[in-house]
């Protein structure tokens, strides 16, 4: 049984309880994006541009199933419904921002918005993505927060800061990167900035707004942290090919290099020397590596997921890593 089809039981269980968070979960992320793309389509009027129509399924839980896990985090730590909703869309503006980065940096496209521009002009669809989701998360905080333009424009430049950070540590991997790290030091000094931080950052701008209980705030930024970390060692085992091409970090690279010996760092140079990187299952050529890596993986997403979910909601952990298994796409690595 999948995580959706737990969830679907649970809620038709619970149906009616407006104090549970997985009860209410589905259509808090439906109103959060309906405001993001009602807000989108009024932008880009008379742009010339037209947004379509959401795509069948497009608020569904099982496609937006990370900003479901942020939303929750909103519930746990007593954020109100409005506001909750309100920033389940800001969450959908950072989400468009940072998917379309990632299309420019990878050259390829993965759907923000759906509008009828003409399917090959992929860049631009992706700098449009980037553009309007950055107007929209202006418009709904002004829209928010009427007559507070200082507190409007700080939360702002807040969420912007909280993306840079992310950003920066993949500008710095473009040209390939210098010696291999040890792997504690590439969780520390990469991965950390990279996926670590990116988790925190629907919390940027409600962390700034709201007034919560001391160290709830602090509580839900670690649990989404220590997600993250899970879900980029996964990443990294799926990438291992890639990543050896482009010489960029990579945790299981780190792992072979400094904690395999002198046989495993000759047969990764011997494999990388021969350029036989495409179609080989590199990674099952390290179990040693492999299993360590699943290991930290599964430390990392048992921890957040464990603390995230209140005791009535326990039984989603383990879906739930197998749910991020299956969308990294390394559903086949044993955890």
């Amino acid at each position: 049984m999948t995580i959706f089809e737990e969830i679907e039981q649970y809620v038709k269980r619970n149906e009616g309880n407006d104090n549970d968070a997985l009860v209410l979960l589905e259509d808090e992320i439906r109103e959060g994006i309906s405001l993001y793309w009602e807000t989108a389509a009024r932008i880009l009027d008379g742009s010339g541009t037209r947004l379509l129509d959401p795509p069948e399924g497009f608020f569904a839980l099982r496609n937006n199933f990370f900003s479901g896990l942020f939303l929750y985090s909103f519930h746990r730590a007593g954020i109100a419904r409005e506001r909750r909703v309100l920033y389940a869309a800001v969450n959908q503006c950072i989400r468009g921002m940072v998917t379309g980065c990632d299309n420019l940096m990878d050259d390829e496209y993965k759907k923000t918005l759906d509008t009828d521009l003409p399917e090959e002009g992929t860049r631009f669809r992706s700098v449009l993505d980037i553009m309007v989701s950055d107007r929209v998360l202006f418009d709904i905080l002004a829209r928010a927060m009427p007559g507070e333009q200082e507190k409007v424009r700080d939360a702002s430049a807040i969420s912007l800061r909280a993306l840079v950070r992310s950003g920066a540590q993949e500008a710095g991997e473009q040209a390939g990167t210098g010696p291999i790290l040890p792997p504690e030091e590439v969780l520390r000094t990469v991965h950390h900035f990279k996926t670590g931080l990116l988790f925190q950052s629907p919390w940027a701008i409600p962390a700034f707004l709201e007034k919560l209980p001391e160290g709830s705030v602090s509580a839900m930024t670690q649990v989404l942290y220590a997600i993250g970390m899970g879900c980029q060692i996964l990443d990294d085992m799926v990438d291992l090919p890639t990543d050896l091409h482009n010489r960029r970090h990579n945790y299981i690279v780190s792992l072979i290099y400094h904690e395999l010996g002198n046989a495993g760092r000759n047969r990764l140079d011997a494999l990388t020397a021969s350029n036989r990187l495409d179609g080989v299952d590199i990674l099952s050529d390290f179990p040693e590596a492999k299993a360590a890596a699943g290991k930290k993986s599964r430390q990392f997403l048992e921890t957040g997921l464990m603390t995230l979910f209140e005791p009535r909601h326990q039984f989603l952990v383990e879906p739930a890593i197998d749910f991020f298994a299956k969308r990294i796409g390394a559903a086949l690595i044993r955890l």
